[in-house]
């Protein structure tokens, strides 16, 4: 598992090219320059590993665009320590990036063979989520709850309710909602039932899948 110099100075370039997108967390930015994406890739697409692109990976799912991974998780303003809940291991790199910031990420894969590879590979880096699971997305981790955060990496078609009730007051949700295309959505619990709501234009995920279990 190389990371040579030269995909260091790819990491630099990646960051950027975020700044210029407008990322201005020194946190994030620093962790996007440090971990090693093109380990999370498929061997056909490592010359491509730094582009800020999305990728496909295994299982008829993509590993997201930097600037995506970024900016979700710029939203969800995580401290050191934040609990966070992760809907959608996929690859991995998320929760690494994630991990990379001192969060304890839970998270819930539900393509089985996803989640037997990368609940193998993400401690062969160091990376070591308090939780990986296979299971629904939709339900959350309400044994685990409540969240500082919750990072959805899949477009919801509605957002579930599981997902706002298992947030802290003052914990956020930051979610892809709709069916083609989605609408990247910031929900901060105000309190019982009380949600403020941002919207942030378009994006485009795979589909957050349901009740295969």
């Amino acid at each position: 598992m190389n990371d040579t110099f030269k995909h260091k100075g790819l990491r630099q370039q990646l960051v950027n090219t975020l700044i210029k997108k407008g990322i201005t967390d020194p946190d994030v930015l620093k962790t996007i320059g440090s971990i090693p994406r093109h380990l999370f890739m498929d061997s056909s697409f490592l010359d491509h590993a730094y582009q800020d692109k999305a990728f496909p990976i295994a299982a008829d799912q993509t590993i997201s665009q930097p600037y995506t991974v970024a900016f979700q998780t710029e939203l969800l303003k995580l401290s050191r320590d934040s609990q966070i809940l992760e809907i959608g291991t996929g690859s991995g790199y998320q929760t690494a990036v994630l991990c990379e910031l001192g969060a304890k990420v839970f998270s819930i894969e539900r393509q089985l063979e996803l989640f037997k590879k990368t609940s193998k590979f993400l401690p062969k880096l160091g990376y070591r989520p308090r939780k990986l699971i296979f299971g629904d997305g939709y339900k959350g981790m309400p044994e685990d709850a409540p969240f500082d955060g919750i990072i959805v990496t899949a477009g919801a078609p509605y957002v579930p309710t599981p997902l706002l009730s298992q947030l802290k007051i003052g914990g956020r949700l930051v979610i892809p909602v709709g069916n083609d295309v989605q609408i990247m959505t910031l929900f901060i619990r105000k309190g019982l039932k009380e949600f403020e709501k941002h919207e942030f234009g378009e994006c485009r995920f795979v589909p957050l899948l349901e009740d295969k279990n």
